[in-house]
């Protein structure tokens, strides 16, 4: 189970000296600089220090801030909440256990609401972390954990394995809650969006290749895929135009003829908008001088295409694909 995991975590951590900051703000889904202002304002900073300057935190001290979060994330000003959980001996003191046996997790009333919001299920913690980053609305936690993830993991798996999970939870919580948290979706999109932007560098004047018409079809509005397929491309030094959402069809084919493109990736995250006939119609786009056509690729992407692709126009089954389709072609 995900808890049992969790705290064979903790336990690892702790035969190794406690956990640090860092560690303790991926578990909780907040900034590490929250957790230092929670030390520095209201005495909640962690029991023991390596060599006397490392903070490391004890299972306790998890349990205490775990308190913290939930009661700030139900309203309470941080200092009131700090004087609560400090006066909580159940928190404070443990209850004496046999040798051997591990602590058991806090009492349901000391569970942070924004982290048992969401059913993960088996994922990874730091999915946990933004997940209640996001349910708290707490943007500087959010903008260090999509920060942290991209840079430890590279832009292209922290999407598959970090991101995308997170995003379809917080997606299927809407769907199931009576459109309760269309606030968190939106917020969690917007910051990615702005994480993916702060990532990828500007385009360089020496950029190499062709370029790369990226563009959502008419009627779709989900951009995000494509604007991490986007940063991945820039990253790598590629011509990139991104056109967004929904697209009318007569500026695509105008942007088409305009850039001679290499490659045109169309993004359908819904059956009711991935257009085959639109597909193969700007895969017929000519230009260039008499006796020396060209015309683009274009790559279906989304899981709107699926089972509806024509012969000859490739779908791509995922990021890591598309980034090495599209490099491909648009590096010659």
């Amino acid at each position: 189970m995900e808890s049992d995991r969790v705290l064979d975590g903790v336990r690892d951590a702790l035969r190794d000296g406690g956990l640090t900051t860092g560690e303790v703000a991926r578990r909780l889904g907040v900034a590490p600089t929250t957790i230092r202002s929670w030390d520095h304002r209201y005495g909640l900073g962690p029991s023991t220090r390596a060599d006397g300057r490392h903070r490391r935190w004890t299972a306790l001290d998890l349990r205490r801030l775990r308190r913290m979060c939930a009661l700030t994330g139900a309203g309470l000003p941080p200092a009131e909440a700090a004087r609560l959980v400090l006066d909580e001996s159940s928190l404070l003191v443990p209850s004496p256990q046999p040798e051997g046996r591990p602590v058991p997790p806090p009492a349901a009333r000391g569970r942070s609401r924004a982290g048992s919001g969401l059913r993960l299920g088996g994922v990874r913690q730091e999915c946990k972390g933004m997940a209640r980053a996001a349910l708290r609305l707490d943007a500087v936690a959010l903008d260090e954990l999509l920060g942290a993830a991209i840079r430890e993991h590279g832009l292209v798996d922290a999407w598959t394995e970090l991101i995308m999970p997170t995003l379809q939870a917080v997606g299927r919580k809407w769907e199931t809650s009576g459109e309760r948290y269309v606030e968190v979706e939106h917020f969690l999109s917007w910051h990615v969006s702005g994480a993916l932007r702060r990532h990828a560098p500007p385009a360089a004047p020496g950029a190499r290749g062709a370029t790369t018409v990226l563009a959502c079809v008419p009627g779709e509005n989900h951009t995000l895929p494509l604007e991490v397929l986007t940063a991945a491309l820039t990253e790598r030094g590629l011509l990139v135009r991104m056109f967004g959402a929904a697209l009318p069809v007569e500026s695509l084919v105008a942007a088409v003829r305009r850039t001679g493109p290499a490659v045109v990736g169309l993004w359908a995250q819904s059956r009711t908008t991935a257009s085959t006939p639109l597909a193969q119609h700007v895969a017929a786009i000519e230009w260039g001088v008499r006796g020396a056509r060209m015309k683009p690729v274009v790559f279906t992407m989304g899981p709107g295409w699926a089972g509806r692709t024509a012969r000859g126009i490739p779908h791509p089954p995922g990021l890591a694909e598309a980034v090495r389709a599209v490099e491909s072609l648009a590096a010659r």
